[in-house]
């Protein structure tokens, strides 16, 4: 039987007149992963601070086992500024005693990339103070996941992790033995960490069994049964059940509830996007040309960080871009932002980039623009325009879109001076999508935005119709809201990637253990300077072939959404469905050879 852990007992929180925990009683036992969700404001960071006992509840109490050894990593490190980061995570133990040790050295690997900490400016004896928020953070959840704990409490550990650093932080919790409640936005990081959820909503937290895929069904169940949710609210919900469901079966492992309820609840929600549609709507919105880049160079300073790019990003086109931090992403933006705003006249260090003549481009960026602190927050929307109009024939005003991104009725009245990080987060996007953009770039938009919002925002981007690129860290939103991925490897090209991310973190780890062997790097993987030297028509010849597949594929996958559509619509003429089948599994070899076609062309341009 597995031993308790941490009792919360009838516990309550109240911040001024609002009671953000109302009578909460929960535990934790070994064993037990816990994800904790909610919207930003209803108290998760709370609740977890006093299951740690850095916080007092006004009534109730919270006890822990005898001798339980406890790990926080909370939002605000408190590391010294004067110390090493050995001093800091390895402390006392000479080189000889922590290089032996697998545990550290792979604690290291994971979160710095190396024993030899390559980016800290001396290694593992760089002092702490001038470095930044990101890499001070990473400092705090090495030297906690160092040493041994029964129980790990997390307060957002993804944050400043990239998409390698996530994948590596939940393989390496999965393989832990320690208990671990985790405060996160990061949804495929739930799916994959965690066997419990518990849900903060107004004063009162809901448990779930499973992950997040599985708190997501076993939510909308409980609320299509109690029927205590307004419309809206249940609609997204079975939205991204039905996204769950349809595209990635397979993250849900061990549902905890009836399969058919899930299946019932979403027989009659349509995908979330129709590809086809949107495209068309694009296309008359942008024309052909939204940007052509030929022989592209980006450099920052005098690193070059992209060279003899050559790229095409066409109407109605959703892309998502990964790459090693300081590969170039936000650079790459930047440089299209550039031609864009001064009409073509300002360019990249070498090569060109052709702009649409009816592009409007809205950029988030990752810096919070300063708006004027007096302003409340409908009159900061207003300032932008009235009334948007989002694709499709849907129509908001400035209210309705200020109550979807989470600013109700009072909460729109309020000086912007006073909203939180998160929330002016949410209101730079909102007033982006304003403005009525037909090309949207977006630098990691989910900082900062709670998993509610997230949804709201991905319902949006569903039926907006326009060019997208988004760069981010979470995983789930790339996967849910574009169509493709590219990824900068640190080699200076751009390679779009067949099969997502999950061919981007083999890449990846290719490369690294090539590295680690001291070995040639595969000619997919190895830097262009030590290639064979291709001629300018091979490379020009090579890239247009790319371009040309990468069409094919996006044509087989519309094909592909049609046919499924098809297969559904005729379940039980079992010969048109025979059909039906053979014209997909010849899809399925098409995408196969392209898909193979184009890794092999990609070594060329």
């Amino acid at each position: 039987m597995a031993v308790n852990l941490v009792n919360v007992e009838n516990v309550s929180k109240v911040y001024g007149t609002r009671a953000l925990l109302d009578g909460v009683s929960l535990g934790v036992s070994e064993g037990d992963r816990i994800g904790v969700v909610g919207r930003n404001g209803d108290g998760k960071t709370t609740l977890i601070r006093m299951l740690a006992r850095l916080e007092e509840a006004d009534s109730g109490r919270v006890t822990h086992s005898g001798g339980l050894r406890l790990g926080v990593l909370t939002q605000h490190d408190s590391l010294d500024p004067a110390a090493t980061v050995r001093h800091e995570v390895i402390g006392d133990m000479a080189d000889h005693e922590w290089a032996g040790n697998a545990k550290i050295r792979d604690v290291l690997t994971g979160l710095f990339g190396g024993l030899d900490l390559p980016g800290f400016p001396k290694g593992l004896d760089t002092v702490i103070g001038p470095l930044s928020g990101g890499e001070r953070r990473r400092i705090a959840l090495a030297k906690l996941l160092i040493e041994e704990q029964d129980l790990i409490v997390l307060d957002e550990p993804t944050n400043h992790l990239d998409v390698e650093g996530i994948a590596w932080l939940a393989a390496h919790l999965q393989a832990r033995r320690s208990a671990l409640v985790c405060v996160t936005h990061d949804r495929w990081f739930l799916d994959q960490v965690c066997t419990r959820m518990w849900d903060v909503q107004r004063g009162t937290v809901h448990e779930y069994e499973g992950g997040y895929s599985d708190y997501v069904f076993a939510r909308a169940e409980r609320e299509r049964i109690a029927a205590t949710e307004e419309a809206k609210r249940q609609n997204l919900v079975r939205k991204e059940l039905a996204w769950l469901r349809r595209g990635a079966p397979a993250r849900t492992s061990k549902p905890r509830f009836r399969v058919e309820a899930a299946n019932e609840l979403i027989a009659d929600v349509p995908p979330p996007r129709d590809s086809s549609e949107l495209m068309k709507f694009a296309s008359s919105r942008l024309g052909k040309t939204v940007f052509d880049l030929e022989d592209v160079t980006v450099q920052a300073g005098p690193k070059v960080l992209l060279k003899h790019l050559t790229w095409q990003l066409g109407p109605g086109d959703r892309i998502g871009l990964v790459g090693v931090n300081g590969a170039g992403k936000t650079s790459l933006l930047r440089a299209l932002a550039d031609a864009a705003c001064s009409g073509g006249e300002q360019q990249p260090a070498g090569g060109h980039i052709r702009v649409g003549r009816t592009v409007k481009l809205a950029y988030l960026s990752q810096e919070v623009a300063e708006l004027d602190p007096t302003w409340r927050v409908l009159e900061a929307v207003q300032r932008v325009r009235e009334r948007v109009d989002l694709g499709k024939g849907r129509e908001m005003t400035a209210g309705q879109l200020c109550e979807t991104f989470g600013f109700g009725k009072e909460k729109q009245w309020t000086p912007v001076g006073d909203l939180s990080g998160g929330e002016r987060r949410r209101l730079q996007l909102l007033r982006l999508l304003m403005d009525e953009p037909n090309v949207l770039f977006l630098d990691e938009p989910t900082n900062d935005l709670d998993i509610e919002t997230l949804t709201q925002l991905e319902d949006l981007l569903d039926g907006w119709p326009g060019s997208m690129i988004v760069i981010s860290h979470d995983r789930f939103f790339i996967e849910r809201t574009t169509d493709r991925v590219f990824a900068l490897l640190g080699d200076g090209t751009l390679r779009m990637l067949p099969r997502g991310i999950d061919e981007y973190l083999e890449r990846r780890r290719r490369m690294e253990e090539a590295a680690a062997a001291s070995a040639p790097a595969p000619a997919a993987d190895r830097p262009a300077a030590d290639r064979p030297e291709k001629s300018a028509a091979d490379q020009r010849a090579a890239k247009k072939e790319l371009q040309k597949i990468e069409r094919q594929l996006d044509k087989i996958s519309e094909r592909e959404t049609t046919l499924h559509a098809q297969i559904a619509e005729h379940a039980t003429d079992f010969a048109k469905v025979a059909e039906l089948d053979a014209e997909l599994r010849a899809l399925a070899g098409q995408r196969e050879e392209l898909e193979l076609r184009w890794l092999e062309l990609a070594e060329d341009a």
